[in-house]
């Protein structure tokens, strides 16, 4: 049977469309990086958990993926914090790089192939913008250097916007020296106590659009064809990187985008300037980093994600207790059965759940259906346990076999030994040593005990079982 296409839905053309690569099985794939200028949050956290999946999802279909994402290690942000901290702007971000590359260790997102940095790329930045003033996409003024939007006849298709109706964007400032008010820098003059670099113009350091354009496609050519980030990122930045990279190359540059959603805190938009912010650090002193990654999942990838400690509890349950206790009961149960089944081979109930997990990562990349699918495999699990003996005992590869399939492709990673708290532990003990003197009513009071504490505990021949209440 033929594989379903894989749907993305691409944000240039506004529909879900079948991922075909330029390159026969092969996919080249940017993401847009951090600024380092404070700590990695919660925002930063799906959008690469995100782009992760979208990875995983495609080498699970067999593309060999070449991933790159860039670092913005220079930009007005850091230079002003750098100030505030009295410390050398360039050296600035490195603790910040050091803590993204710790969260995303912790999140299991997939390291890239490369991470281009700016500071590590002036030349062919440079490069880029030369062939813009050449071509006449762009203009020199006072030392700096800047598109001319009007000359892009195509401004505006990624954020569907006229050019008429916009205004400067985002991070563009208000400066005299431009022609149009549209026009956004794509090097910018020296200022006294900023870092810059010898060019053409004069000293300065580049805008911050133009960074992602020149090192994705020295990377992976002037034509690619995935380029992922934040919804955020669409205007002005990702429509600046069309208009840069098609105005220097005349190709057309990324064949399709994708966009996550916003996090929201609380159904409020999270922003430093309200308040709500959460770095990641401060929210994995509360939970585990795989609850954070499992709740990053439960919501499709384009819809906003809200946040709030109610669903980061339902997430964390359904996490370890649901799907932990499934997979470890797994292991446990498949150990020691002798199968003469393929690894590659499935029962047909297993079968078809796995082929429903396939269906909704193949429907634009929907986390949400293949966490159902996963749930239900989850539920299977449980029956067979309560069935005991019953079962049969090959049914247990085939489920470990799916499950470990489905968690990788998710990324998300289940400690094979669930972790008790000491109460639970002491509550155990005490009730081996009333098993031990038959206080039957003892131990009947401390299973009990454990019950309300979400422990379930099944007697053996040997030592006692402990589980979580799914």
């Amino acid at each position: 049977m033929n594989q379903p296409d894989l749907l993305l839905h691409n944000t240039l053309t506004g529909r879900k469309e079948p991922f075909v690569p330029l390159k026969k099985g092969e996919v080249g794939m940017y993401v847009c990086g951090i600024t380092p200028y404070d700590d990695v949050h919660l925002g930063h956290a799906r959008c690469y958990v995100v782009f992760d999946v979208v990875r995983r999802v495609l080498e699970s279909r067999g593309f060999k993926v070449r991933f790159i994402q860039n670092f913005t290690d220079v930009d007005d942000k850091i230079i002003e914090q750098a100030k505030k901290q009295n410390k050398d702007p360039l050296q600035f971000p490195e603790p910040l790089i050091k803590s993204y590359f710790q969260m995303m260790d912790l999140l299991n997102v997939k390291k890239a192939d490369a991470y281009p940095r700016v500071t590590q790329s002036i030349p062919i930045i440079i490069d880029l913008i030369q062939k813009l003033v050449q071509r006449g996409m762009a203009y020199e003024a006072v030392g700096s250097v800047y598109y001319a939007v009007r000359k892009f006849s195509a401004y505006g298709q990624l954020s569907k916007r006229k050019i008429d109706e916009l205004e400067s964007g985002a991070r563009v400032e208000v400066d005299t020296n431009k022609k149009d008010a549209l026009d956004f820098a794509l090097w910018k003059a020296s200022k006294e106590g900023e870092p810059s670099w010898p060019s053409p113009w004069g000293p300065g350091r580049p805008g911050w659009h133009i960074e992602c354009s020149a090192m994705s496609m020295q990377h992976l050519g002037e034509e690619f064809d995935i380029h992922g980030g934040g919804q955020d990122l669409i205007f002005p930045h990702h429509e600046n990187e069309i208009a840069q990279s098609v105005g220097g190359t005349g190709k057309p540059f990324v064949h399709t985008w994708l966009h996550n959603g916003f996090v929201t805190i609380n159904k409020e938009k999270m922003s430093k300037s309200l308040g709500n912010f959460f770095a990641l650090k401060d929210i994995f002193a509360k939970v585990e980093p795989m609850v954070v990654r499992y709740f990053l999942l439960t919501q499709h990838y384009r819809h906003p994600l809200n946040f709030s400690d109610a669903d980061l509890a339902a997430a964390e349950s359904a996490w370890t207790q649901r799907i932990g206790g499934a997979f470890r009961l797994v292991m446990e149960h498949e150990k020691g059965v002798k199968s003469t089944a393929s690894a590659s081979s499935f029962d047909s109930v297993t079968k078809g759940i796995l082929e429903e997990f396939d269906r909704a990562l193949n429907d634009d990349v929907n986390t949400p259906g293949a966490l159902g699918a996963l749930n239900k495999l989850c539920s299977l699990v449980f029956e067979l346990d309560q069935a005991a003996g019953k079962a049969p005992k090959t049914r247990w590869g085939s489920m470990k076999r799916a499950m470990t399939t489905m968690l990788d492709v998710l990324g998300l990673k289940v400690p094979v030994e669930e972790t008790w708290d000491k109460a639970v532990l002491d509550l155990v003990a005490q009730r081996e040593e009333a098993r031990r003197q038959k206080n039957w009513a003892k131990s009947d009071e401390i299973r009990q005990a454990l019950k309300a504490r979400g422990v379930a505990i099944d007697d053996t021949a040997t030592t006692p079982r402990l589980k979580r209440i799914h």
